[in-house]
């Protein structure tokens, strides 16, 4: 499988290292070239990774059966549709187009033709959330918190799709039910698009995710709350830390731990909670604090959109699921716009 990268601006750079040691440990994957409009940024990583350059899309295409687009959000409909069309399988990073009618047609494509586009929302392969993941339950409440400082990259979107949509599609992906309402607001301050933006969703199955994402920190924050049923379960996660905390109630003999050293050690950090013990009744509270595996999220993603082409199967996140999430940023931009008056 031979495989390139549109676009090595900081993002496409880190695609363009990771694939070339996928390469170096895959016999059956090469790693093409790259492609950037900028001739200065493309010989700069050309030279620095010892990579082909291609100065048109049409040679990228001629020489690859798959391809990372790594370029600006608003030029990733152009770019894809002519890889697609060319017969190339897509990994599209997030989010997967700027409007929902653009999603739409590259999806057409896609299946027209049998191709298979991921699109790339990361944090669904952050290792943090995947150790937590078995033991949350059924989130019905979920706070997510992305903070950030200003980035003069991503000025052509709004803080909804550059930031919260990580955390839109995170929500969507854990809480299986269909949307109710959306009620949000936002602000812009140091560009022409929202700068800093909250939003509630409401689920038809009563659950709530409160979402707020801004890039007008001093200091980055990534972190989830969740309070779930099945069993009641309460979790605390930090994506930059990868620290990840769970309490949840269970039947005595379900406790996660037999040593009563480390058992000694969770009765005092439960201890924090107040006098909730006592009220327990014939359950216990269970504290878990899974361990982290050392992994690179992004190589991750990008082996199992490999292994998806591959196998013939669909990708990890789908470009149906790109579009959901897509919809739902649209949603939240749509009712911030309808209650501030200067964002048109």
């Amino acid at each position: 499988m031979r495989i390139g990268v549109a676009g090595v601006g900081k993002l496409g750079e880190f695609h363009t290292n990771l694939l070339k040691q996928i390469a170096g440990e895959s016999p059956d994957v090469e790693f093409s070239g790259v492609f950037d409009l900028n001739p200065e940024r493309l010989q700069e990583i050309g030279k620095k990774y010892g990579v082909p350059c291609f100065s048109t899309l049409e040679e990228l295409a001629a020489s690859c059966d798959a391809a990372v687009i790594a370029t600006t959000t608003s030029s990733h409909y152009a770019i894809a549709k002519q890889l697609l069309e060319a017969g190339l399988h897509l990994f599209i990073e997030k989010p997967i187009t700027a409007t929902l009618e653009e999603a739409d047609e590259l999806i057409g494509i896609e299946k027209a033709k049998g191709l298979t586009i991921q699109v790339g929302h990361i944090e669904r392969f952050n290792p943090a959330l995947l150790a937590v993941e078995p033991y949350i339950g059924e989130p019905m409440y979920i706070q997510a918190e992305r903070l950030s400082g200003f980035s003069r990259r991503v000025t052509d979107v709004s803080v909804v799709l550059d930031l919260m949509i990580h955390d839109i599609d995170l929500v969507l992906s854990l809480i299986k039910s269909d949307i109710r309402s959306i009620a949000a607001s936002g602000v812009k301050v140091f560009s022409n698009e929202l700068d800093m933006a909250t939003a509630r969703i409401e689920f038809e199955n009563g659950a709530i995710a409160n979402v707020t994402a801004s890039r007008l920190s001093r200091s980055k924050l990534r972190k989830m709350r969740f309070f779930s049923r099945n069993p009641k379960s309460y979790a605390s996660l930090d994506f930059t830390s990868g620290k990840s905390e769970v309490f949840r109630l269970v039947p005595p003999d379900q406790l996660s731990s037999k040593n009563p050293i480390k058992n000694f050690a969770t009765k005092k950090i439960l201890e924090q909670f107040g006098e909730i013990q006592e009220s327990l009744k014939d359950m216990a509270l269970d504290y878990v604090s899974p361990d982290i595996p050392k992994v690179n999220a992004l190589k991750v993603e990008l082996e199992q959109f490999i292994d998806a082409i591959r196998a013939g199967r669909p990708a990890k996140v789908t470009s149906m699921e790109g579009r959901r999430a897509l919809m739902v940023a649209g949603k939240i931009t749509d009712e911030i716009r309808k209650n501030t008056a200067d964002l048109d």
